[in-house]
């Protein structure tokens, strides 16, 4: 009974530890955006600590709930969905599904919570371009093993997302390449991409690519990769091509 009692003193000890300033900060942020208490302000901290080189090679970052949150989240929008539009298909459930959780929205999301600013560690000033996108789905993580997935749910669907912003993302494009592919296969023509690498006279490397339609040009751009690239190359090609062909009607076009 003795060692019982001190184990149940030092478990309830070590929950209700007292915060630093620091904590109690990032907890009273996070709480704003959920709209609620939260509970184990470690699984916030972990959401929100970068990777550094020089910890120790088991010092928490916010990578495992980075996979974890992308999970619980396609979970939760897939069951939504599902609900949502009972008379879609799978394919119209897949496209949603990619328009809600792809990286470029996420990004979007993470940035409009602000969520750089809750990083604990390391520097500012050289993070990567989908960081609000990989903190995001690590905060989603942490909210879901702070609670539970039910309110995990709640929370991303009643204060993170709302219907308005889904029902948006419907007519949303998302690829332009992909929409330029999908109409090229019904119209039986062929949509080629002509790639290049340039060395500027900075020595910087840029991407040149060339979008050919059958075997005519209809438009180019030039990006710091052959992805961006050739997504800038085909979103100018789809607006050439939408004012004589109509490819697609009542787009939400960004």
């Amino acid at each position: 009974m003795g060692l019982k009692n001190s184990l149940q003193k030092f478990l309830l000890k070590k929950t209700f530890r007292k915060k630093t300033e620091k904590e109690l900060l990032l907890a009273a942020k996070i709480s704003k955006i959920i709209g609620r208490k939260i509970e184990n302000i470690d699984y916030y901290k972990e959401a929100f600590s970068l990777k550094t080189p020089n910890k120790a090679i088991n010092a928490k970052n916010y990578e495992r709930l980075e996979f974890l949150g992308d999970s619980v989240l396609g979970s939760i929008i897939s069951c939504y969905l599902y609900k949502t539009y009972p008379e879609e298909n799978e394919g119209f459930l897949t496209q949603m599904k990619s328009k809600i959780v792809n990286r470029k929205n996420l990004n979007l999301l993470g940035e409009k919570l602000r969520l750089t600013d809750f990083i604990q560690n390391g520097s500012h000033g050289s993070l990567g371009e989908n960081i609000n996108g990989n903190l995001f789905e690590a905060f989603i993580g942490a909210i879901y093993l702070d609670f539970n997935y039910n309110i995990c749910k709640e929370i991303v669907l009643d204060k993170i997302f709302s219907e308005k912003e889904i029902e948006k993302l419907e007519n949303k494009i998302v690829s332009y390449k992909g929409l330029l592919l999908e109409w090229s296969q019904k119209k039986k023509v062929s949509i080629k991409y002509d790639t290049t690498e340039e060395l500027l006279p900075n020595k910087n490397f840029i991407f040149r690519t060339c979008v050919y339609l059958n075997a005519n040009k209809i438009a180019s751009a030039t990006e710091s990769s052959k992805k961006k690239a050739e997504e800038k190359a085909a979103q100018r090609a789809f607006y050439s091509l939408n004012k004589k062909e109509n490819i697609v009607e009542q787009k939400n076009i960004s």
